[in-house]
């Protein structure tokens, strides 16, 4: 009896041991471009829970999950530095468009935030939602963060704190500077978001009321930033007519705020202002030679997306929408908008006259079901449709939709975003939300970058154009902004760090969305991993929602 309890715990053991696991996910024989640069070699990756194991030759381990990358890349997940899926990932925390391109995690805060906010812009905010309907069950930029997390999303999450955000909270839409004792408030509302692992300040400086910030304004809030070595990223002021004194007064903020500064979606918009491209980079790489760390993000298309906001002067748009919509129904006004819309604007960025005609703004997202049969449509095209001029037409709809309308404008030359893309400094957003091909999402068109942009950056301009390697443009979409943004343990293929994985046919990764048809999601996505956990599998998403809060260097958690 003894020997035959004695054969079957053997035996038992025996079973134990060749059941053995190593590691919970075993990737195996992939390409691994480890997100530094360095050339890509053959080799395996194993996963425990959300970390990496190791990083090499695995050939004796296994693994619980083994994942075959025979033949394909596997690079650290993408970081998409300029994400508006701040109301996306509400409804639809999955975010497909993006997880289908590599991305595993969304920086928000292009100058508007979540947070903070006050009663006033909560019921603001609920007032003029469209698609998108949701409760506001959150306060502060942080606690907006941690509500995405305990909902339950695909991709990790960070924000910038909006400097619009902070100067509505405490002097609304209005026109002025704040007072010393308001200023004082909107940097202790920065610094709180600092705390709470806000990575930095942003700003979009062509919008009302971001627009009326003063220079010494930002440098101010940044200054409180840099006390948590926070960055300032900035839609500068002018992307067009005055592109070089915007660039100046990024260059300005970062030096006397002692922070770092990037700029979102570097472009030179308006044919007659692309020769200005070797004037602005040369100012950027002299400013970078004094020691001041300026970088870069872009989206890689000719065209842009925002409102018919931005056709016309920020003197109109005082006081919010309804402020705005009302001063356009008066035909003196109107007038002078009409007048102001067709030359360049004083002080201001006419998205309009840069575009060069109508024919060159696309209308692609209306609040009002009534207009939707526009979508689609250029500003010319609804022009004539009605019989009144473009800028008639304009101010019409803004009117009619109880929106700002969104639009895509043709501004930029092919060129230019081929020699952008090869700048060493430059990373990479979609500035758009994270979209799929379902309500309510299709209710409007987007920008085909909310579908395509990291994928195109790896097909067209990587495989097809060759305009940089397979390893610099993984370089530039993980460990680069993840250095940027000082995340710690992201960004690279290393033991230790954070398994957020992207793997991917080189060969037939692309963006399928264009202008006419955006809602088509990239292909040559297989797998993705956030957190060590499988989100992406033989290129379905598999509904899992690992993705957490990244938090910047000013967390007080980390204290």
């Amino acid at each position: 009896m003894k020997s035959l309890i004695q054969f079957f715990l053997i035996s038992s053991l025996l079973v134990a041991c060749s059941t053995a696991y190593d590691y919970d996910i075993l990737i195996r024989n992939g390409q691994i471009l480890d997100g530094t640069g360095s050339d890509r070699f053959t080799g395996d990756i194993g996963i425990n829970g959300d970390k990496i194991g190791a990083v090499g030759n695995l050939a004796g381990s296994r693994g619980k999950v083994e994942i075959d990358a025979e033949g394909n890349a596997v690079t650290p997940g993408f970081i998409n530095m300029l994400s508006w899926a701040t109301e996306s990932l509400i409804i639809d925390g999955k975010s497909e468009s993006d997880i289908r391109q590599g991305v595993t995690l969304e920086v928000m805060g292009e100058g508007w935030s979540m947070g903070p906010l006050n009663e006033e812009m909560k019921a603001e905010q609920k007032a003029f939602q469209k698609d998108f309907y949701y409760d506001i069950e959150w306060t502060t930029l942080g606690e907006y963060l941690q509500y995405l997390e305990d909902r339950g999303i695909s991709t990790n999450i960070a924000s910038f704190v909006g400097a619009t955000t902070l100067r509505i909270h405490e002097i609304k839409e209005e026109d002025r500077p704040p007072t010393e004792e308001e200023l004082e408030r909107m940097k202790a509302l920065a610094r709180t978001a600092m705390e709470e692992g806000a990575m930095g300040i942003g700003s979009s400086l062509i919008y009302a009321p971001a627009f009326y910030a003063e220079t010494e304004e930002l440098i101010e809030l940044c200054k409180v930033a840099s006390e948590y070595e926070g960055m300032y990223i900035s839609h500068m002021r002018s992307e067009g007519d005055n592109w070089l004194e915007a660039i100046n007064e990024l260059i300005r903020i970062a030096k006397e705020a002692d922070i770092p500064a990037e700029i979102y979606h570097l472009k030179a918009g308006g044919k007659h202002n692309w020769p200005k491209w070797e004037a602005a980079i040369a100012k950027i790489d002299s400013a970078r030679e004094t020691g001041l760390k300026i970088t870069t993000d872009m989206y890689n298309y000719t065209a842009g997306a925002t409102g018919l906001d931005a056709s016309m002067p920020p003197w109109v748009q005082e006081g919010g929408y309804g402020e705005w919509a009302n001063r356009l129904k008066d035909p003196a006004i109107r007038k002078r908008v009409e007048a102001e819309m067709k030359q360049k604007g004083d002080n201001w960025e006419n998205l309009y006259f840069a575009a060069g005609t109508p024919e060159n703004l696309l209308l692609v997202g209306f609040r009002n079901d009534t207009l939707r049969y526009l979508t689609g449509k250029t500003l010319m095209e609804v022009s004539e449709m009605r019989g009144t001029s473009p800028e008639e037409t304009a101010m019409d709809l803004v009117i009619q939709d109880s929106s700002r309308v969104g639009t895509v404008y043709f501004l930029m030359s092919e060129e230019n975003v081929r020699k952008q893309i090869a700048l060493p400094y430059m990373s990479f957003g979609s500035d758009a939300e994270s979209s799929a091909p379902v309500e309510p999402f299709t209710n409007y068109n987007p920008h085909p970058r909310a579908y395509g942009n990291f994928a195109r950056l790896l097909g067209k301009y990587v495989r097809e154009e060759q305009i940089i390697t397979l390893e610099e443009a993984v370089r530039k979409l993980t460990s680069l902004p993840a250095s940027n943004l000082k995340i710690k343990d992201r960004g690279i293929l290393r033991e230790g760090y954070y398994a957020d994985i992207a793997i991917f046919d080189p060969e037939t990764i692309i963006d399928k969305a264009t202008f006419a048809d955006p809602h088509q999601f990239a292909e040559g996505m297989i797998h993705v991993l956030v957190n060590g956990e499988q989100v992406l599998a033989y290129g379905k998403h598999t509904g899992a929602t690992p993705g957490r809060v990244v938090r910047g260097p000013g967390w007080e958690g980390r204290k």
